[in-house]
């Protein structure tokens, strides 16, 4: 169920309201041009500043949009384990079909700690848990002999490295083997981590290009291997534009500059600089997505 191009999709805002007009025409797009999964509520999608009711709605929104067509797997992570629970509760009430778990943020806790976390979640809600490892946000790395031990719970079932490290990533296929689905979380180690054995990514470059993203990861898993590295070289300056400033404030941008969401953050993300957004805009020309 979890693999392939599956899009960490923005939350549009118009007026300081979740923009749900844009938000389904961008579902009915992605899903258009062959994405194979949607996550909303992510990082990408601004959920630092979504409040409990825009959360639910958003995730409430997206299953009803998406209607069955892709799997859903709802941000519902947080830095305290009893509210983890209660968002992944209503995540699960709406229909989503599976729930990413950020590693707790702020409060740094030990290996120990995390495998705690993850359990007492896994053992709350049943629903597929994918681990969401982003020390570079957190603070904390979930270390592969962590994944290895929470790989043994039976509705954990992938992890999303973003740790940028082939080296944790090869060390977390060898201890797991099949019995985790390892996912990328960063556009430009999405061709690596597939060569080491990973499904797939939960891409932020998708949202703007989902049709190459996508078609990459089904090319490599057709063993067309000389194909997919073409478009891993196309998609190279558009994965690093992705994060010439804080993720989401680029993508939002580039989504803006294709006609297809309102130019609008919420603080403390802002808008980007003049000079970084003439260089966005020049590589969205010579991909012609503008």
């Amino acid at each position: 169920m979890i693999k392939g191009s599956i899009v960490a999709i923005v939350t549009p805002f118009k007026n300081g309201k979740v923009d749900e007009k844009a938000l389904g025409d961008l579902i009915e797009w992605h899903i258009g041009q062959g994405i194979n999964g949607i996550v909303p509520c992510g990082t990408t999608g601004e959920s630092a500043t979504l409040d409990y009711r825009e959360h639910y709605r958003v995730i409430k929104f997206t299953v009803e949009a998406v209607n069955k067509r892709v799997p859903v797997i709802a941000g519902t992570g947080a830095n305290a384990t009893d509210e983890t629970i209660m968002i992944t509760k209503e995540a699960k009430k709406y229909g989503a079909d599976a729930a990413l778990l950020v590693s707790p943020y702020y409060n740094k806790p030990t290996q120990e700690g995390l495998y705690r976390h993850y359990k007492a979640v896994a053992e709350a809600v049943d629903i597929p848990i994918v681990l969401y490892n982003v020390p570079g946000r957190t603070a904390v790395n979930i270390l592969p002999t962590t994944v290895a031990r929470l790989a043994e719970i039976k509705n954990i079932v992938a992890i999303k490295e973003a740790t940028g490290d082939m080296k944790q990533v090869s060390e977390v296929i060898r201890l797991c083997g099949d019995r985790i689905t390892v996912l990328s979380g960063d556009d430009f180690t999405t061709l690596p981590l597939l060569a080491l054995g990973g499904k797939g990514v939960i891409s932020v470059s998708a949202n703007v290009a989902p049709k190459d993203v996508s078609r990459m990861c089904s090319l490599w898993m057709k063993g067309q291997h000389d194909k997919a590295r073409a478009i891993h070289y196309k998609l190279e300056p558009l994965n690093t534009a992705m994060f010439i400033e804080t993720n989401p404030i680029p993508v939002k941008t580039a989504l803006a500059m294709m006609g297809k969401i309102k130019e609008e953050f919420r603080l403390p993300l802002c808008e980007m600089t003049p000079a970084n957004k003439e260089k966005l805009k020049k590589v969205l020309v010579d991909l012609r997505l503008i």
